[in-house]
């Protein structure tokens, strides 16, 4: 599962992806349309600017904009940047790697082929995912898994709507 604070940058992010363009947007503004606690909200989007997706602008008319297109900001940047590794699993970590302290050999571990699928399928979604999105919803497609399947076995849906 993504961390609140992560759930809350992606909503912050949409609310600038639908402003930009216009100039920076108020926090006030950004926390009263998702309903994100302030300080909190504070924090998030300082860590955003020094990662380098947002910028920031003082005094009158100040406040947070998108310092890149919307269309070049994918969810797996994001999710580091507010969580850090993606992968279930430090073994399989592509930018965090770390051997696991409970694993005598990676090479016969039963779990890391099936961590590596766990997040490739993450990471499919994640990075294929831009703050563009936002304005298309319907844009997104999902595919149907059932327990059990092989890959060529799935076939891909569209539904307009994001899920877990």
């Amino acid at each position: 599962m993504i961390s609140k604070k992560a759930k809350y940058a992606i909503k912050a992010l949409k609310v600038l992806t639908e402003e930009y363009g216009k100039g920076p947007v108020l926090i006030s503004y950004i926390s009263a349309k998702e309903s994100i606690p302030k300080k909190f909200l504070e924090a998030i989007l300082l860590e955003l600017r020094n990662h380098g997706i947002l910028q920031s602008q003082k005094g009158k008319g100040g406040g947070y904009l998108l310092r890149v297109d919307p269309g070049r900001v994918n969810l797996a940047q994001v999710l580091r940047v507010i969580d850090g590794p993606i992968a279930p699993t430090p073994c399989v970590s592509f930018n965090f790697y770390v051997k696991c302290d409970d694993c005598t050999d990676e090479v016969t571990c039963a779990l890391k082929p099936i961590m590596e699928r766990v997040r490739d399928a993450n990471l499919g979604v994640y990075e294929n995912t831009t703050l563009l999105t936002f304005q298309n919803p319907e844009s997104l497609v999902t595919k149907e898994i059932s327990i059990g399947s092989k890959a060529a076995d799935i076939e891909d849906t569209s539904v307009g709507r994001m899920s877990a």
